[in-house]
């Protein structure tokens, strides 16, 4: 018998798959030209990098880092921010919002054992979107009566 309660099988489910991180030790200069060590982030066929220091920081403090993008000419750059990241409010995942893919998640049991080389790959999905909540009709019943501004 499994011991997940079923409303969270149920959210499992509907969480798919959407890419990777993965520390691979490269570093990469920012516009200043210094060299930061980088996670690599790769999400639905895009590649981004967060600063490993801004990773820790994240991890231990709760505060947002820069998702950037990361190109390779000879050497690896970072380019603009493309996302942010914070630790979850249940402090279960780290939250990786890129500004027009959505919304993506790792666990942060997957994400501490890379930090700490046991790993090297850690798996991201992609967080559902919030249907838009429907606006909710008021009836009026027929001894209201109903109130309405005039020019």
């Amino acid at each position: 018998m499994n011991s997940t309660p079923y409303y969270d099988r149920m959210w499992l489910c509907m969480l798919k798959k959407a890419g990777y991180i993965q520390r691979t030790r490269c570093r990469a200069l920012d516009s200043e030209g210094v060299m930061h060590e980088v996670a690599e982030v790769h999400i639905q066929g895009s590649r981004y990098a967060i600063r490993f220091a801004g990773l820790t920081s994240a991890v231990a403090g709760r505060v947002f880092v820069q998702v950037e993008e990361i190109v390779h000419n000879w050497n690896y750059y970072l380019g603009a921010t493309r996302g942010l990241a914070q630790v979850s409010f249940s402090g279960k995942a780290l939250n990786i919002d890129i500004f027009d893919e959505g919304s993506f998640s790792v666990s942060l049991k997957a994400l501490s054992s890379i930090m700490y080389g046991k790993e090297r790959y850690a798996c991201i999905v992609k967080i559902p979107d919030q249907p838009l909540e429907s606006q909710k009709v008021r009836r009026i019943t027929l001894d209201q009566k109903r109130i309405s501004a005039t020019a």
